[in-house]
Formats: C-alpha cells, sequence, structure tokens
C-alpha cells in the first residue's frame, strides 16, 4: 500500500513538472526592453557632445542600442517649451521614425543628423529618443537642446535721447558663428515736417573694415546728428549680416531735442 502511494505522488510530481515546463514553453522566453547608451547630441558640423545648435545648421545624435530582440524602429522627436515665435518664425516640432536595415538587428548605433529649420525660435527643445523592438518592447531617453541663433546682439547701449548738433552713442556686442560681412544702420524719421531753418535728416550707413570677418566683435561708433535736424521721434534700424547672408535686425527709437 505505502508503495503504490509513493509511486502515485512520483507520477503526480513529474506531472506538474511537466506542465509547469510546458507552460514556460507557451509563454516564450521572457526578454528585456531594448538599453539606449551614450547618447550624445549637439551642434552638427563639429560632432559636438555639448547641448546645442544653431538655427539653419543640424543637431549629431548618436546612440548605443542593446537589443535582445530584433529592433524595429527608432523614433526621434524634438519640441519646444513654452517659445513664442516672434515676426517670420514659425513653431518647430519634430518626429522621424527610423526603420532603416542597419537599425533593424540585434544591437545598432543610432548615428543621425537632424536639420534645424533658420526661422524658428531660440531657446530650449526637448528630445526623446524611442526604441522599439519587434515583440513591442520599448525604451526612452530625454534631453534637452539649446538652439541658438547664428547672429547675436548682446550688451546694448544706445542713447534715448540727444540733443541735435551732438552726437548718438552707438555700442554693442556682436557674435556671428559664420562672421561678420557688415553692419548698417539706418536712422529716420518718424512723419516730422521740418521747421524753418531744419533740414530733413535720414541717416544710412554700412560698416565693413575692422568688423568683417569677425565672429566676435564690438561695435562701437558716434554718429553725428545734424544741427538742423528737426526735433522729434526717429526710428533706429541695426541689420548685421554675416558671411553666409543671414541677418538680424534690431529696432529701436531715439528723440531728437534741441
Amino acid at each position: 500500500m505505502k508503495t503504490n502511494f509513493k509511486n502515485l505522488a512520483i507520477v503526480a510530481f513529474l506531472g506538474l513538472g511537466l506542465y509547469s515546463c510546458s507552460n514556460d514553453d507557451d509563454n516564450g522566453p521572457v526578454t528585456h526592453a531594448p538599453v539606449i547608451s551614450n547618447f550624445e547630441y549637439g551642434e552638427g558640423s563639429e560632432h559636438s557632445e555639448d547641448q546645442f545648435a544653431y538655427k539653419g545648421s543640424d543637431i549629431h545624435m548618436e546612440a548605443d542600442i542593446y537589443a535582445e530582440n530584433v529592433i524595429s524602429s527608432i523614433t526621434v522627436e524634438i519640441h519646444a517649451h513654452d517659445l513664442t515665435p516672434g515676426e517670420d518664425e514659425v513653431d518647430w516640432d519634430f518626429e522621424q521614425t527610423f526603420t532603416e536595415a542597419n537599425y533593424q538587428v540585434i544591437n545598432a548605433t543610432f548615428h543621425e543628423h537632424i536639420d534645424v529649420p533658420s526661422n524658428i525660435p531660440a531657446g530650449e527643445y526637448h528630445i526623446v529618443l524611442t526604441v522599439v523592438d519587434e515583440l513591442g518592447n520599448s525604451t526612452e531617453v530625454e534631453g534637452h537642446i539649446d538652439i541658438l541663433d547664428l547672429i547675436s546682439l548682446d550688451e546694448i547701449s544706445i542713447d534715448e535721447t540727444v540733443q541735435r548738433g551732438s552726437d548718438i552713442h552707438t555700442e554693442f556686442m556682436i557674435n556671428a558663428v559664420n562672421g561678420i560681412q557688415n553692419i548698417t544702420v539706418d536712422i529716420h524719421a518718424h512723419g516730422l515736417t521740418p521747421e524753418a531753418g531744419e533740414v530733413e535728416w535720414d541717416f544710412e550707413q554700412v560698416y565693413t573694415g575692422s568688423y568683417q570677418g569677425l565672429t566676435e566683435a564690438e561695435f562701437h561708433e558716434h554718429i553725428d546728428v545734424p544741427a538742423t535736424a528737426p526735433v522729434g521721434e526717429y526710428h533706429v534700424m541695426i541689420t548685421v549680416e554675416d558671411e553666409s547672408g543671414n541677418t538680424l535686425d534690431y529696432e529701436t527709437h531715439i528723440d531728437i531735442t534741441e
């Protein structure tokens, strides 16, 4: 009787083991989501790891991907962080999915260059890189990148009020990635009618000289105001052009007094 009971126990144990193995086979092997490492991005022409790029250039993006299953797709998303487009600018929301054969493998090195439009707001943008394998497992990494203007002005100091017969002090720092081609200063009146003894005054001058070719320069000039210029408000337009034809405009107003 004891022998029969022992045999029954062995049969039950083996049956449970076979059922468990069969159940595991039905579910398939347990696999993990892809692993993304060494994620880097930055200014494209330099393959930089510094997290910035310029409008009108491109972003270099690279990452190592380890996957237990064949990679199905790699998606890049880039969108702004509460940036308001200025005049002639548009919102930039970028999304592209890469399914090329060189990425649909077990392990891959992701390496792409993403074009940055020239007419988007400068500022901080959010980057998301998502990898999905053939079983639907997915992994994502995130980061931020600063999109910068090719030309920028800082430390601007321009007189707000000037007595006619004196001069306008104009000073600012210029940063131009592609080098400065020229700087134009245009000053003109806002609907002023010259009175007796006054002469209409419109000023425009293009500056090159010591500024041309520099990527960083201090613009410092004094502009004479004729003693006969009509009193009133004048519009000032400063345009910086780089050696690639890109331009940046800066506008302000100045009051000419007696």
